[in-house]
Parts: C-alpha cells; structure tokens; sequence
C-alpha cells in the first residue's frame, strides 16, 4: 500500500488558472496528484483543451480530468459563444429519450476528442421549488417518473466514448430554496419523502452504470447535522447500502459557502476533507476557486495527520483512491472536429413550447432584459436580439435591466412587434415588476422566457426554450422569424 502522503495527494482533484498547466500543476500531476477539474477560465476552443490535456497526460497516464459541461446553461467549453445543446430541462420538454441518449453521446465525443475523462453531469436534481435559486433548468424536470429516463439516457450516451458520467447533487438540491454555494440549504424533507421523490433519479442513473456521483452540501435533519457531503449516513448508508453505487463518489467544491463558512477561503478546507473521506467520499472537489500549491499542501497535511492519529483509516483513504484513479481512464480515441450544431438545434427545436400565437408582424424590437446568472452558470453569451438581427433585416436588439421601463417603451415606439427575453423572470421581482408595467402600457410584446418558467402570467404570446443555450435561442428565432 502507498504512503499516506502518496495516497492524500490521490484523491485531490483541485481546479486552477491559465489555459496551459503551470509548472506546479505540471509536477504535482507527475508525483501522483489525482487529476484536475477544467473551468471556463482554463477554456479557448476545442485544440487547446485536448493540447492541455495532452500535457498533463505527458506528465503521467491515468491523471483525472474533469469538467463541468452541464450542457445549456453551465458550460464550459461553449464558455465564449453559448452552448451547442439545450440544458437539461429542453431536453426533458422534448420528452424524447432516445433524443437526449444522442445529445450526450455527440457531448462524450465532443469531451473525448478534448482528452478529459469524467463530465460532472447530469444533474439528477428534480426543479421542484419556485424560488430554488440554482437548479432551474439544470435538471431534467419536476416528476421523478418523467426526469429519470432523461438522467438514464443522458448518463448511457455519455458514457458511450469512455467519459464517465457524474449524477448530481446528491441527494437532491431542487428542493432547497439557498444556494449551497453561499449558504447551508436545509433540504425539508423525510427520508420516506426522498426515496419516493429526489432519490429516484439517482437510482436510475446508478441502474444506467453511472460511474460517479457527485454529493451536495445539503442537510436531511432526519441523517444529522452535517451536509450529505460530510455525512456517513447519506454516503455510506443511503448512497452506496440502500442505492447499491459502488463506483466513485466526488464531492462538491469543498470551498463552496455550505461547507467552508466562506466562499472562496481556504481556511477549514483540510477539515472538511477528512470529514468527507470518513463519510464515505472518496475524490475531492476542490475546482470552483483557482488554487496553487501551498492550498493543496495544507488539505493533505490534514489528511495524513487524520491518517496518523487513527481517525482517518488508511484503508479508507487507499479505497478512495483507488476509486478516484478509476475516473484517469483515457476516452475512446476521437479527434478534434469542429462543432456540429445541428443535433442540438433539433432538440432544441422540439423543445420549444408556444403559448398563444407569437408571431412578428414586421421587423421587430428585441429586448433582452438582463439578470446575474447562477455561480454555476457564470458568465456568457445570452440573448435572443443578435439572433432575430440577423434572421429579420430591419431588427433593433437592445439589452435592458428591469427598472428600465421608459427606455423599452420609448424604443417600442414606431415598432408593430416587441419581443420581451426573460430569464427566469419569476425568481426576479423587478422583472415581474417590468412585465407587469409593460403588460399595462400600449406595448403588444411577445413573451420569451429562457429558464424554468415558474407560473405562467398573463395571456399574452409566449415562446419558452427551457435553456439559455446558442441553439435554444437559435431555435426561438427561427420560430419567430
């Protein structure tokens, strides 16, 4: 058996800057680091990921390399133009698993060809609270019995290349009304309630041979006190004895609020560590903030001082490594090609769900009114104007916030068409408050919402695509046009 030192340092997978491995990356990588976790930070197109991967592999064979490639909202790869396919929930609108199996296996492909080796999706979440601030369209849909198949498909397509799957957050976050990435959600729910409501998706996806399953900082009072990722109950008993996963188990970003007090510090992380390998975990996210290698000495001199003092057990910590080193295994060889749009413009065609007759009556003014995305998400492309600009001559885009109201109508003058772009305008209530006001003034708008959709208002036109994605809002304004 390895050393402690050797085996701590395997079940690391830290995120980092720059879109080239630095040296100290580089060097931890040959002396057994477990792998790394790719962001839109370490992203400039498809060559330079698989020329980033290819480093770290020249480094040593088997490293892990992960990604965050939800698809839709929260991508990584398409971090500079949108997404090539709809998110989760499109897909779960198209209601077609065969269609969903086909996305995933063109995004493993698309993974394979860029050398990493595990995608942190799908999310197995439910979108089950209105006010749920970091699921939405992440998921497949609210009714477990329709989600699952989704979650089944999507981890069986993806797998086809090689890539492993991660269903997350487990147990389940749609029911949470905090962001785990700042605060602690307490999940209100019974264990009898999970079993017949979140943990449905996840024992498709483990049914589907999911390679990994990724764990919330969520608390279920009826387990204890402690979030599912520090929490023996949740990862030992419930995830691998009554579900039966026997493959990898990778937390959340340890630095997230929910687990660490304070988003983004490192203070505590190397408790938090030990805690979560007694529990049951075995690889440990520590992706969302760019480390360096002083942070990752502090987690593994934690970890083996938990070894020496015998609270950690050392065959715990061989196991989790063994665990994580089963997600290095290279993808099917594929080479690098360029993006091919068209399977995702399908699915997100047939997602779309039209309320009313939304139809243009001549050029039309665009307004996209903007919001914060999620943490998950981050920043990127969004918006329906560039689209419908360039597929109806003589359209005016202009980007809004909600307490711009006199700047819309005044642009809305001379316009017999107005296209209104949301996005989850029902967790915004100065968005609401902007709908309202326009619903009431002389403006005729056409509703287009690119999130979950939350209770629908009004009745006036309306075109949802359940992604903010390229290819949703493509799908949109070809309809429109």
């Amino acid at each position: 058996m390895s050393s402690p030192e050797k085996l701590a340092e395997a079940v690391l997978l830290p995120g980092f800057a720059g879109t080239t491995a630095p040296g100290w990356l580089r060097s931890r990588v040959a002396d057994g680091l477990g792998g790394v976790i790719l962001f839109g930070r370490n992203v400039v197109d498809d060559e330079q990921v698989a020329a980033l991967t290819a480093q770290l592999r020249g480094e040593r064979d088997g490293v892990v390399v992960g990604i965050d490639e939800e698809g839709g909202d929260v991508t990584r790869l398409d971090v500079n133009t949108g997404s090539f396919v709809p998110g989760p929930l499109a897909l779960g609108a198209a209601d077609d698993p065969e269609l969903t199996t086909a996305v995933a296996a063109a995004l493993g492909e698309r993974l394979a060809a860029c050398g990493v080796t595990i995608n942190l999706a799908p999310c197995a979440d439910l979108t089950l609270a209105a006010e749920d601030p970091i699921i939405g369209v992440r998921a497949f849909g609210s009714d477990p019995v329709k989600a699952s198949p989704h979650v089944a498909a999507y981890v069986t397509g993806l797998q086809k290349y090689g890539v492993a799957a991660c269903a997350k957050h487990f147990p389940g976050h749609g029911a949470a009304t905090e962001d785990s990435h700042v605060a602690l959600p307490v999940l209100p729910r019974t264990p009898e309630e999970l079993r017949e409501i979140e943990l449905v998706p996840f024992a498709a996806a483990i049914r589907a041979g999911v390679r990994a399953v990724m764990t919330g900082h969520l608390v279920v009072r009826a387990w204890g006190d402690e979030p599912a990722t520090l929490n023996r109950v949740a990862l030992t008993d419930v995830l691998r004895g009554e579900l039966g996963f026997t493959g990898a188990i990778i937390t959340d970003a340890l630095e997230m609020g929910a687990v660490s007090g304070a988003y983004g510090r490192h203070d505590g992380l190397g408790h938090s560590a030990v805690r979560a390998l007694i529990a049951g975990a075995d690889a440990l996210c520590i992706g969302g903030a760019a480390f360096e290698a002083d942070a990752l000495d502090a987690i593994n001199a934690a970890i083996v001082a938990a070894v020496t003092s015998g609270e950690l057990p050392l065959e715990r910590l061989a196991d989790a490594a063994e665990r994580t080193a089963s997600l290095g295994t290279d993808p099917a060889p594929a080479t690098v090609g360029p993006v091919d749009r068209r399977l995702g413009l399908e699915a997100a065609r047939k997602a779309l769900r039209v309320t009313g007759e939304p139809r243009l009556d001549g050029p039309p003014l665009v307004v996209d009114v903007q919001t914060e995305p999620t943490i998950a998400a981050g920043p990127m492309p969004w918006g329906l104007g560039a689209h419908l600009a360039e597929l109806v001559p003589g359209t005016r885009a202009i980007t809004a916030g909600p307490g711009d109201l006199d700047t819309i109508l005044e642009a809305a003058q001379g316009f017999s068409s107005v296209v209104v772009v949301t996005r989850e305008a029902h967790r915004h209530p100065r968005v609401r408050e902007l709908l309202a006001a326009l619903g009431e003034s002389a403006v005729d708008f056409i509703r287009v919402e690119t999130g979950a959709p939350g209770p629908l208002t009004g009745d006036g036109p309306r075109l949802d695509t359940f992604s903010g994605s390229y290819v949703s809002l493509r799908a949109a304004a070809e309809y429109l046009a």
